[in-house]
């Protein structure tokens, strides 16, 4: 109860006021595309979070070629709008902020660099720089991104194909410096100085001094200082011949670790880190009865993945199931082979350059071999358990499961009942979805696009209607990020992620506008895909010639459709109401979807333009009269919403789907006006977030936002 009073106390509040005039760096911070981001510390003291935008190619490479921890910048700071969340699943970008010990982000345009700090913290910070430019110097650009990741904790250059790899197959965590990484560096110090003739003694000081040296190096992160922590306190007690057991040296370096960034519990990285270590602890009796190298390290993983399961599922959404078999051939790998060639490059490479140049000749095609192998085990199916999101309250559970089962194993008591009990939480967390009777609908915040996510009951069908995407527009080079931003990867595949959705039986794609489908290509790599159902003609368009290229890579099948045409479906009927020629011609030729029961019609319309809507109504005036829920077409511009189509369908709820502030001046006013006029209740995803629609059994509709 006083830890949690006292973390309350001091965690800091978030800001009301944006009062700041200059602004000190930290080490935290990256520079990508026009933008430096990271945490930068007031006259106040307070902590923010900070976007500076650099105003020239030549300025960019400026700052990039020193190290920008303590250098103290005049600033005319903004307060950055604040924009609903994409959805419920999506990065919370206060609670990074809060985990961080900050009090809000604000925005910079206009900058002076006015001095530096000189200080401990900038000088390693300096070091650390200079060690990363020495890597990137040295290094052949293959081998750059581990070399950055093993030796300084740094995965900025690190493609995302191969980060996502890596967390299909479990082992991610081999690119985060941890106590094993810290525990064999100390070890090769420690045997490098006895060997050169260095007393025990003596060599337990220079660990000592050293260590936290290494932390700063190392990048800082939770399970670097926690192992480093640990050690040193270790090494200590050891000196004064007093050794002091690793669960009390643990939970000293837990408690010092709070008591000084109280904020640091909520941030996964910190979590995840104390809770394996807590689990290997705690789990040496299970240990110990293991009788060979691989047993054991089943052993270990096995409990590493058991008691972080329950935390990975709630901010991830997934599990490696093959986890369990990567890292008993990994871990080794990289721990006793990769990590010790790296540190033999970093030190070749510091005495002599040719030397090394011929040894990477050797290396590096080997390492590619690696690189490609891993690549390929990531692309194989069924590998990550995917159920949903849970709660909290479930997550509580959880764990008390994993407890009883640990305590049972050791106690070699009640095993097949401990065994039902870890198992029952994963089978109810599974199946919940599939219990749920109602048909939700969400329209999800994908900025200045369409994505429509249908969920029948019990979960027998799910329907997506257009994917999101950007219109990209031309720039000069130096302000492109290093890897595009997609609204597929970053906002709708952590929707399905969370929702536990793993297959869409139809995959509708309305009309070829990058803003539409151009997410389609990202959500078929991760996501299962039955077919996939287009507008005549769009195919040949050159927006969905990626698009082209995945579905025939994958053998998806893809058909156009027309009026006329349905969709199979045990609960409604799915019916496919424009358009009635096969020539494209663009918005005009949006497929149009009818979703209808005895209770319910929601009217789906893409980009159909006032002509198209008009068409409509005289098509089908009976079944269009008096619907349920409308998809406003074209984001609300004043091509569409014909007001004689909008009084002639007059639904009961309307949304439009339109960015925050967007450039086109969606919805427009005059759209705005016409509904207000036909007393239309409309909610508009840029400003209200995602939209969840909710049909009961009973036919009643409930309509929520986050």
């Amino acid at each position: 109860m006083l830890s949690y009073a006292y973390v309350l106390a001091v965690i800091p509040q978030p800001a009301n006021e944006w009062n700041v005039t200059n602004l000190t760096l930290t080490d935290v911070y990256r520079i990508n595309g026009r933008f430096i981001r990271g945490f930068a510390v007031s006259d106040e003291n307070e902590k923010w979070y900070v976007q500076l935008k650099m105003k020239s190619e030549q300025e960019k490479l400026a700052l990039m070629n020193t190290s920008l921890a303590g250098m103290i910048f005049k600033v005319d700071a903004k307060e950055v709008t604040k924009r609903p969340m994409s959805h419920q699943y999506a990065f919370e970008m206060d609670q990074y902020i809060k985990s961080n010990g900050a009090v809000g982000q604000i925005q910079v345009d206009q900058y002076e660099v006015i001095g530096k700090v000189e200080g401990f913290l900038a000088y390693m910070a300096e070091k650390r720089f200079k060690m990363k430019q020495h890597i990137q110097n040295t290094f052949p650009l293959s081998l750059q991104s581990e070399a950055e990741a093993l030796l300084i904790g740094s995965r900025e250059q690190m493609p995302s194909d191969t980060q996502n790899a890596y967390q299909t197959l479990g082992i991610t965590h081999l690119f985060a410096i941890s106590g094993l990484h810290v525990a064999l560096v100390v070890f090769l110090i420690y045997e490098l100085l006895i060997r050169l003739g260095v007393r025990k003694e003596t060599a337990n000081w220079i660990l000592i001094i050293s260590l936290p040296l290494y932390g700063f190096i190392a990048g800082g992160a939770p399970s670097v200082w926690r192992s480093v922590s640990v050690t040193e306190l270790v090494l200590v007690s050891v000196l004064w011949k007093k050794k002091l057991a690793v669960d009390d040296a643990f939970s000293i370096s837990l408690i010092g670790f709070i008591w000084l960034s109280p904020w640091i519990i909520f941030q996964l990285g910190f979590q995840l880190s104390y809770l394996a270590a807590f689990s290997l602890i705690y789990s040496s009796i299970l240990l110990k009865h293991s009788t060979s190298y691989l047993v054991q390290s089943f052993v270990i993983t096995s409990v590493c993945q058991l008691i972080v399961y329950p935390i990975l599922i709630y901010h991830f959404y997934e599990i490696s199931i093959s986890s369990f078999l990567a890292n008993l051939v990994f871990v080794p790998l990289f721990s006793f082979i990769i990590l010790p060639i790296n540190l033999f490059f970093l030190f070749l490479t510091s005495i002599s350059i040719s030397l090394s140049h011929l040894l990477f000749l050797l290396y590096e095609p080997i390492r590619t071999l690696l690189g490609n192998f891993i690549m390929y085990l990531g692309t194989l199916p069924y590998q990550m358990w995917n159920p949903m999101k849970p709660t909290l309250l479930f997550v509580f559970i959880a764990y008390m499961s994993v407890i009883f089962f640990f305590i049972s194993m050791e106690r070699k008591q009640k095993r097949l009942f401990s065994i039902f009990l870890l198992l029952l939480p994963m089978i109810t967390i599974q199946l919940t979805p599939y219990l749920d009777s109602s048909t939700k609908i969400t329209f999800l915040n994908v900025g200045q696009g369409d994505c429509i996510v249908i969920e029948m009951p019990y979960r027998k069908e799910v329907l997506m209607i257009d994917t999101g995407g950007l219109l990209r527009f031309e720039q000069e080079a130096w302000k492109d990020t290093k890897e595009a931003y997609e609204i597929g990867r970053q906002i709708v595949v952590p929707f399905l992620k969370g929702k536990g959705i793993t297959k869409i039986d139809t995959l509708v794609l309305t009309h070829a506008d990058a803003d539409h489908m151009e997410g389609a290509e990202e959500i078929l790599r991760e996501v299962q895909v039955e077919e996939i159902h287009i507008s005549p003609g769009s195919l040949d368009k050159e927006v969905m010639r990626d698009l082209k290229e995945e579905v025939e890579k994958l053998q998806i099948p893809i058909m156009e459709k027309r009026a006329g045409d349905k969709i199979d479906s045990k609960y409604f009927q799915l019916q496919y109401m424009y358009p009635f020629d096969s020539d494209y011609e663009g918005n005009n030729d949006s497929l149009v979807l009818s979703m209808k029961n005895n209770y319910f019609h929601g009217l789906f319309i893409g980009d159909l333009e006032i002509q198209g809507e008009l068409e409509l109504v005289e098509k089908y005036p009976k079944t269009l009269k008096e619907i349920t829920l409308l998809k406003v077409g074209h984001h609300g511009s004043k091509t569409s919403s014909d007001e004689s189509f909008l009084a002639w369908t007059n639904p009961k709820i309307s949304i439009i789907m339109a960015s925050f502030d967007n450039r086109y001046g969606h919805p427009h006013p005059e759209v705005v006006e016409r509904l207000n006029d036909l007393n239309i209740p409309f909610l508009q995803t840029g400003i209200d977030g995602a939209i969840e629609v909710k049909i009961t059994k009973k036919g009643e509709v409930f309509v929520t936002t986050p």
